[in-house]
């Protein structure tokens, strides 16, 4: 069955988890797809792991696009949601829905999703208006991260955890139909689940939120530059790719690869008239 950001509203209150992986390709797409997931962010991490930029302030409208059309073509069943990149939601309400709506006409992405609190209500408001759902997203926010002092857990002294809560309540105002928090202390987190009606998915905020979401290739065992507390490896592909790749080199040096089996023949008499001529 095909899930909706509706389909989230309703798994919150009939107390059910909810499960999301990023995804930036076609192939890995329909793979999670196909196992089951709730929904697939395309993620601004693709910066990150696949362009393999320091983080993810330069990554554009453009790049999520393209990337989101190759995920859509893969998906079936999952909500696809896709991160609005740095500055293509901070100059102006216009701009935030004209980006939004890219996203969306574009890319195929059926729910966006925006960092940030209170600051951004007006362009949340804007863009749900528009007829496009949005995610919200609080705690460590990877585009403010030279405000924010690097990659830190967030929501940890009073003032911190006053605003994170008071931030949650904000956006479940503004409309948004579920909010990630990631790298909060799970207490907090788990106050925010209990007392808001959207569900929270988190990220390095504990089991007390309403489901959870890791970037694909720190499940896979894939990406190794960046290992935060929170992720779980559940395969270690990295370590299976290399040794695969080493193989083939060392076949192919040898003359192992490829065999016979790996080729194509033809009619011998067509091979004789060809080497006669």
């Amino acid at each position: 069955m095909k899930v909706t950001s509706k389909t989230f509203l309703k798994s919150k209150k009939e107390n059910k988890k909810l499960t999301m992986l990023t995804a930036y390709d076609y192939t890995t797409a329909k793979l999670i797809d196909e196992a089951g997931i709730d929904a697939i962010l395309v993620g601004d991490s693709l910066g990150m792991v696949m362009l393999g930029y320091e983080n993810t302030l330069s990554v554009t409208v453009e790049d999520m696009i393209y990337h989101t059309k190759a995920v859509k073509r893969g998906v079936k069943n999952a909500l696809v949601v896709t991160d609005m990149p740095f500055m293509s939601y901070h100059i102006s309400v216009e701009e935030s829905i004209k980006n939004a709506g890219r996203l969306v006409k574009e890319g195929g992405a059926e729910a966006i999703k925006i960092e940030g609190g209170k600051e951004v209500v007006p362009q949340i408001k804007g863009i749900i208006n528009a007829g496009i759902p949005v995610m919200g997203h609080l705690g460590l926010t990877p585009q403010s991260i030279h405000k924010l002092g690097g990659y830190k857990i967030q929501g940890k002294n009073l003032d911190e955890a006053k605003k994170l809560i008071e931030d949650a309540y904000i956006l479940q105002e503004a409309g948004v139909f579920s909010i990630v928090l990631e790298c909060v202390p799970y207490p907090i987190a788990e106050h925010i689940a209990k007392k808001l009606d959207i569900p929270i998915i988190g990220i390095g905020a504990g089991k007390g939120v309403d489901g959870q979401v890791l970037v694909c290739f720190d499940l896979f065992g894939m990406y190794e530059d960046i290992r935060p507390k929170f992720v779980k490896q559940y395969l270690n592909m990295g370590e299976k790719i290399k040794e695969g790749v080493k193989k083939y080199i060392e076949e192919v040096r040898q003359g192992i690869f490829p065999e016979e089996k790996h080729s194509y023949n033809m009619d011998k008499n067509i091979l004789e008239k060809i080497i006669k001529n």
